[in-house]
C-alpha cells in the first residue's frame, strides 16, 4: 500500500554481482567496435556528466544524453525523444566513463524495446586509450 517493498537478504546482490549479472544478457564491445558499429550507423550515445566530457574531450559524432535523460530521449515512442531514435531496431553503444554506468543504462533501454543497445567495453577512457578520434571538451580551449 505505497510502502516501501522489503527485500530478502538472500535476494540482496552487490554491485560487482548485478553488474556480472547485468552484462551475461549481451554482448559488449571493445573501442575498435565501437568504431566500427558507428560506421555502420549505430548511435554511439555519451552519458558521461559535463565536466567529465569538459575535461576529457568529445567523442566525434556521438549524441551526448546524460544519464538521468536517457531513457526519455531515446524511446522511440516517447515525445522527448531525439531525432536519431527512430526505431527500436536501432542500434547504440552507450559510452560512460569506464564502462559501468553503460552497463546499468543498457538494461533499461533494453526494457524499453532497444533490443540493440550494448556498452563499450572501458568506456570513453578506453577509446581514447585505444587512439580513437576524440574532440577537445570545453575546459581544453
Amino acid at each position: 500500500m505505497g510502502g516501501t517493498e522489503r527485500v530478502a537478504a538472500s535476494e540482496r546482490v552487490g554491485i560487482d554481482e548485478l553488474l556480472e549479472r547485468v552484462r551475461a544478457g549481451y554482448d559488449r564491445v571493445g573501442p575498435q567496435e565501437a568504431a566500427a558499429a558507428a560506421t555502420d550507423g549505430a548511435l554511439l550515445v555519451d552519458i558521461r556528466y559535463t565536466a567529465l566530457r569538459e575535461r576529457d574531450g568529445l567523442i566525434p559524432g556521438a549524441l551526448v544524453v546524460e544519464r538521468n535523460e536517457l531513457e526519455w530521449r531515446l524511446d522511440p515512442q516517447g515525445s522527448h525523444r531525439v531525432a536519431e531514435a527512430v526505431s527500436h531496431d536501432l542500434p547504440v553503444v552507450v559510452i560512460c566513463n569506464e564502462g559501468y554506468a553503460s552497463s546499468l543504462a543498457v538494461v533499461s533501454l533494453r526494457q524499453l524495446g532497444l533490443h540493440r543497445t550494448t556498452d563499450l567495453i572501458g568506456g570513453f577512457q578506453a577509446w581514447r586509450a585505444a587512439g580513437l578520434p576524440v574532440t577537445p571538451g570545453a575546459a581544453d580551449g
